[in-house]
């Protein structure tokens, strides 16, 4: 193998690790959103459970000690606040877009304030699965080092398509989310099959708040989430309200969040900050591409179209 060959193998596995250590909170956030919004609702405090989750969860494992213990505290974090959001939006002639905005901005001031003890402690961390012993390259070793909460992110991913498809209480979440109506009509409390909906997409979404402040980047700060949040709506767009295309469009997002560090790993420095701002010009490129009525529809429960 060439030394030109050897670098770019070193560059594809650095992106591979990097895809899922950074598209892990992607992957839980988004799957909390496509649950979300497969009831017929959107909720655009995403933003603010990843924060207050990411806070909570920091926590929850410095006061532990237990890093899962922080897992589960950043969950439950998570569902309370879209638990709110879900309540409100049930309360008659209210929006769905402003009352996710007020909770979004709610769920970071929340967590700013009850987090600046936070910011210097260190709290455990989640722990890494190994992938990469086959190799003795300290490199390839590092980049396979995976968050142990992705494994659990793909076999919830794979779970919840199997739950909406074939069981009943996905019949009922999608039945509320196409045709609220259908569903009234078979003696469903809509609102309470939304409220439950949303509540348990922001206990998934919680998760990847967890995943931020104990495994990666591993500490708490005010900006630890840059706008992951607001990305997962236009994830679950993009992979057209499909669990298990949500797994791909993490890794997509990821890999492209993870590109520029894996070619400054290998002396490649041009273009650094460009490459770091990927994520957000995929983002543009998606909403500029879904931008046409017929394929952002392509789909997309019925209900989220409807005024309520």
């Amino acid at each position: 193998m060439s030394v030109d060959a050897s670098m770019w193998f070193d560059v594809a596995v650095a992106v591979l690790g990097g895809a899922i250590r950074v598209g892990t909170p992607f992957l839980f956030v988004s799957l909390g959103e496509c649950l979300t919004e497969k009831s017929g609702r959107i909720n655009l405090g995403l933003e603010g459970v990843l924060v207050l989750s990411a806070m909570a969860g920091f926590a929850g494992s410095y006061l532990t000690g237990s890093p899962w213990a922080g897992v589960m505290l950043a969950g439950v974090a998570g569902a309370l606040l879209a638990m709110l959001h879900g309540l409100l939006c049930s309360l008659p002639r209210v929006n769905d877009i402003a009352v996710g905005i007020a909770l979004m901005l709610l769920g970071a001031g929340l967590a700013f304030y009850l987090g600046k003890p936070l910011i210097q402690p260190q709290a455990a961390q989640i722990p890494s699965i190994e992938l990469g012993m086959w190799s003795d390259s300290s490199q390839v070793q590092a980049a396979l080092r995976i968050n142990a909460l992705f494994p659990i992110g793909v076999a919830l991913a794979v779970l919840m398509a199997w739950a909406l498809a074939d069981t009943r209480w996905g019949l009922i979440v999608r039945m509320a989310g196409d045709s609220s109506d259908a569903a009234r009509a078979l003696g469903y409390s809509v609102n309470m099959v939304r409220v439950m909906a949303t509540m348990a997409g922001g206990f998934i979404a919680g998760l990847g708040g967890a995943s931020l402040s104990l495994y990666y980047p591993g500490s708490w700060n005010e900006g630890l989430s840059s706008g992951q949040g607001l990305i997962a709506v236009a994830l679950v767009i993009f992979a057209r309200w499909r669990p298990v295309a949500c797994l791909g469009a993490a890794l997509l997002f990821g890999g492209a969040g993870a590109l520029g560090p894996a070619l400054q790993s290998v002396g490649i420095g041009w273009g650094y900050h460009l490459f770091n701002a990927m994520p957000y010009a995929l983002t543009l490129l998606i909403l500029i591409w879904t931008c046409s009525p017929k394929k952002a529809l392509q789909g997309a429960p019925m209900e989220l179209g409807v005024s309520r």
